[in-house]
């Protein structure tokens, strides 16, 4: 008897208020025996990990629970965390080999029959480090991926005001490079993502800009140390996300 492959869930938590997960994300974190939490570095928190903490604290409590009572039949699943290192790097070779590593690990458990629940911030389809590990699983393995919410929907919440209206464009931005100047130009509204990375230069280029500008950045957005600042930060923590509409 051949044994069942186990099914690999890239699952959203959202932009970090544990309420904020879905009905279906919480399901799956519930009941799947292997949770795949990346860490930035080896010594380093995974912020994901730390959101649904609660979770793992309640499965923790009910394994005892259901271990003092002798009651194995109805036992809550054991559960495993695996934490592979995604650095921050932009060097594409030591990205590929931790990526690979991390797929061989997950890989491990999936041939062993078991299901494994990859979290990441946000939703897994926006930029997000699930998507290096599902392009070299997802012919090996079924892979079902639950939407979260993401983080730049989450600052407009928090802000109050719409994103887009009526035919407005929006653009989102990773990373600013030579293309700035013209995506300036084309766009109405505009996600900077990952504001820590902005350069003096960039704000410069941003307020030279003819016409009305609206320039909001958000720290750790739906957190209890969540910060809105008008215009760009002086201090930038990692999970900042600015969100910028010219009127033309």
């Amino acid at each position: 008897m051949t044994l069942q492959k186990g099914k690999l869930f890239g699952i959203g938590i959202g932009p970090g208020d544990y309420e904020l997960l879905t009905i279906k994300a919480l399901k799956v974190l519930k009941n799947v025996p292997i949770i795949c939490s990346p860490r930035s570095a080896p010594k380093k928190e995974s912020i994901a990990l730390s959101i649904i903490n609660p979770i793992i604290k309640k499965r923790e409590n009910e394994k005892s629970e259901y271990n003092y009572k002798d009651n194995l039949e109805n036992q809550t699943p054991s559960l495993k965390i695996l934490e592979p290192v995604f650095p921050m790097t932009e060097d594409k070779k030591t990205l590929e080999k931790h990526w690979d590593e991390a797929s061989e690990l997950i890989s491990k458990y999936l041939n062993k029959g078991q299901d494994v629940a990859f979290i990441t911030l946000g939703d897994p389809s926006i930029y997000s480090t699930f998507s290096y590990v599902q392009k070299r699983l997802e012919k090996s393995f079924k892979i079902e991926v639950i939407p979260g919410i993401n983080s730049f929907t989450a600052c407009a919440s928090s802000i109050g005001k719409p994103l887009v209206e009526k035919d407005e464009i929006l653009m989102i931005i990773p990373k600013i490079d030579d293309r700035i100047d013209k995506l300036l130009k084309e766009g109405d509204s505009f996600v900077l993502m990952k504001t820590s990375r902005n350069t003096e230069e960039l704000e410069n280029i941003i307020y030279e800009q003819s016409g009305e500008k609206e320039i909001t950045s958000v720290q750790n957005c739906t957190m209890e140390n969540e910060k809105i600042i008008e215009g760009f930060p002086k201090n930038k923590p990692y999970l900042t996300t600015t969100i910028l509409k010219l009127k033309k």
